[in-house]
């Protein structure tokens, strides 16, 4: 039994019966059920909007989502002698949404859809911090394209991923570009009308499958958004896995949009932002700001097959215009 976790677990109306390691936390099995115990990396500030949206989200009648437990001080955060801060939630038994699979890919989408239909804020919550607006995400985004491609230039020598990607970037910057241009013309026109919460890491490794159930996990990223960034970042990670293949795609916001219909405004900014070469962009982020002396073999993988995929992409697109009148 790890000896920080029962001294952490002193501070809660708990009775700790046993531990276990979970990923990068520990499983805590109490008299009122398992918990899990992690450090919390975020503001404090940011922990008590998080324990607010949860609590309103459950209130709204969604119950697959994880609660934070207070201390007996009544706090969210506990701190441990080295000064970290720790904390503690509800845990649900179950596996990570296999995104191979697409039974349990439809069952996220409802999931999703739900979720954010208790997520609309209905009451005043407390300062969240500062979230960027998509067009900010485009701005950073692009100022990071420009400087990466200026260090790749002037560098004399040379490897083939490099090769690969000099020949490609002037086609993705220029996508790039010309998305956050057109976007400026219909910013006005994308802003959501109603106030919702995203998840702002909608992804498979929060996503657990109890039984035929979905449940959410890990909000620390969440905020005020568009429904439209939740469903990208979960929509574009299964088409990158699936070719874009357009029925795939379209079955999949179908599933959304049988349990929560999306505004035409949301339908304008998930284009956006699909649109986007965000994969790109995570590419040379990543080559950008680690080592350069040694690029894994696995991301000269990922450029290559982006590169194989954009037809794909760009037919999904055209589709996707159509289909929600785009423009």
């Amino acid at each position: 039994m790890n000896d920080r976790c029962v001294s952490l677990l002193e501070n809660y109306e708990l009775e700790l019966l046993r531990t276990s390691k979970g990923r990068g936390a520990i499983l805590c099995e109490t008299n009122q059920g398992t918990m899990i115990l992690k450090e919390y990396m975020g503001h404090k500030e940011k922990s008590i909007f998080q324990d607010e949206v949860l609590s309103m989200i459950r209130e709204n009648g969604f119950l697959q989502i994880e609660s934070i437990i207070k201390n007996k001080e009544g706090e969210i955060l506990t701190t441990d002698v080295d000064g970290a801060s720790y904390i503690v939630k509800t845990y649900f038994e179950g596996r990570e949404c296999n995104v191979r699979d697409g039974r349990e890919c439809h069952l996220a989408m409802e999931t999703l859809a739900r979720f954010h239909k208790a997520s609309v804020v209905n009451k005043e919550l407390p300062f969240e911090g500062k979230c960027f607006t998509i067009e900010q995400e485009f701005e950073k985004h692009n100022k990071e394209l420009k400087r990466a491609k200026k260090f790749l230039k002037e560098k004399s020598q040379k490897t083939d991923f490099e090769i690969c990607l000099q020949k490609c970037y002037d086609y993705f910057l220029d996508i790039a570009l010309s998305v956050a241009e057109d976007f400026e013309k219909y910013k006005d026109d994308v802003k959501s009308k109603v106030k919702l919460i995203c998840h702002g890491d909608f992804q498979h490794h929060n996503l657990l499958l109890s039984g035929d159930k979905m449940n959410v996990i890990n909000l620390e990223k969440c905020m005020q958004d568009s429904p439209a960034k939740d469903i990208c970042l979960f929509l574009r990670k299964l088409l990158e896995k699936n070719n874009w293949q357009r029925e795939n795609g379209f079955t999949l916001l179908g599933a959304y949009e049988k349990e929560n219909a999306l505004a035409r405004e949301d339908y304008l900014q998930l284009y956006y932002r699909l649109a986007y070469p965000e994969k790109f962009w995570k590419i040379v982020n990543f080559y950008y700001n680690s080592g350069k002396a040694w690029i894994p073999g696995k991301n000269y993988e990922k450029l290559l097959k982006l590169n194989e995929q954009e037809e794909q992409k760009n037919l999904f697109l055209q589709d996707y215009k159509k289909k929600y009148d785009i423009m």
